[in-house]
């Protein structure tokens, strides 16, 4: 050893990373855990099928209210904005259809005002902003991207569904008569079958739950009832249990790669708003995860535009899966008309995107400079209007 040189004591090795104190769910415990609430959403729907079966002439007279064309739109908007989920509204619908207790026509109708109701949630998102500007006005206006789309949409298609329906001999709109012809191609029989493979494997569920019901009373009426809001807040947990499972699962891992790998054009940032719904089942989570993204600048404008085009293809797949626990044809045709609906507003605006994009950056720059106008959009377009216009034609029919 050289002179002067002190010995040392060996240090202990340093470990390269400390493990985490909370860990990661196993992606096949994910998928468990994912198919298990698959299952029961679907059961949910049979239930409340069962349930607004034996409710008769009560619930045929509540729903009569809706045969107007306007009172069908405006309630789907005011609905979904009180629930703030499309998935759950175009499911509920889908479920009146297949217990025959709502019209193909109707629900149409019910179904393009859920697409209007459902952009509340990232609205309300971005209003979380309004501390910064800069990141306020694109966070708004991501928002707004999203809401005029479908807002535009609604306001070329209802018209054209409506006109063609008061022309046609059947009294269906367009849509309406593409929507049937489709669900007969596919082989989809007018009528409820019971030997659905779907309806079999849920038929203990929707047993259990009546039972439960019954326990409550033995009016039959009372206990479709009961039956009906059982499967209701049944579909509401399936569909709040698969949203956060599903968004821990994988909208974590792909929140980093949003601005490097998959915005890079538009149509990978279409796919991604596509899958990224499909997988989270809820539109309002993934329109709503990009608010703060664009807000802080990560995406640019111009891609999360197709984004939003992205989510509203996605969120139909909620719908086509509440059709398959009641292939009945009229409940299929619903599902095909939204995923129509959304396709058609693909279809317009993509090429036209300079107006709903130049729309949303103008009034964001708006509210942005002042806050009223922001509380005044939420106001009248999710309050106001549905609201009005529902008292109105009321008033008048």
């Amino acid at each position: 050893m050289p002179e002067g040189a002190a010995s040392q004591p060996p240090s202990s090795p340093t470990p390269l990373s400390q493990p985490s104190s909370t860990r990661e769910t196993p992606a096949w415990l994910n998928g468990i855990y994912a198919g298990v609430c698959l299952y029961f959403f679907l059961a949910a729907i049979n239930v409340m099928s069962s349930g607004l079966k034996t409710m008769g002439s009560q619930i045929k007279q509540i729903l009569d209210q809706a045969h107007n064309p306007v009172i069908a739109l405006m309630g789907g908007v005011l609905v979904t904005a009180i629930v703030q989920s499309s998935s759950f509204t175009t499911s509920l619908i889908i479920a009146l259809v297949a217990a025959g207790q709502m019209d193909l026509e109707t629900a149409i109708y019910a179904v393009m005002g859920a697409n209007i109701g459902t952009s509340i949630t990232n609205n309300l998102v971005s209003g979380f902003m309004m501390r910064i500007k800069d990141q306020f006005r694109r966070g708004y206006a991501a928002a707004l991207m999203h809401g005029n789309v479908n807002l535009l949409t609604v306001a070329i298609l209802f018209p054209i569904e409506w006109i063609s329906g008061s022309l046609s001999a059947t009294g269906q709109g367009w849509l309406t008569q593409f929507s049937m012809w489709a669900a007969g191609t596919l082989g989809i029989s007018p009528q409820q079958n019971p030997n659905s493979p779907i309806k079999a494997i849920t038929k203990w569920v929707v047993k259990v739950l009546d039972w439960v019901a019954g326990l409550f009373t033995s009016n039959a009426q009372t206990q479709g009832k009961i039956l009906a809001v059982l499967g209701l807040l049944l579909l509401f947990l399936m569909l709040v249990l698969m949203v956060k499972n599903l968004k821990g699962a994988l909208l974590r891992r792909v929140e980093g790669l949003f601005s490097s790998i998959l915005f890079r054009n538009d149509f990978m940032a279409w796919v991604v708003g596509i899958i990224s719904t499909v997988f989270v089942q809820s539109s309002s989570v993934t329109t709503s995860l990009m608010i703060p993204l664009a807000g802080a600048g990560a995406v640019r404008s111009k891609r999360v535009f197709p984004f939003m085009l992205g989510c509203n293809i996605g969120t139909t797949v909620t719908g086509v899966l509440a059709a398959s626990a009641n292939p009945v044809a009229a409940a299929v045709g619903v599902a095909i008309c939204h995923v129509l609906f959304n396709v058609v507003g693909c279809a317009i605006w993509y090429p036209l995107r300079f107006i709903p994009i130049g729309l949303a950056r103008w009034y964001a720059e708006l509210a942005a400079t002042s806050r009223r106008y922001y509380f005044l959009y939420i106001l009248v377009v999710f309050i106001l209007i549905p609201s009005l216009g529902y008292l109105i034609v009321r008033l008048l029919s």
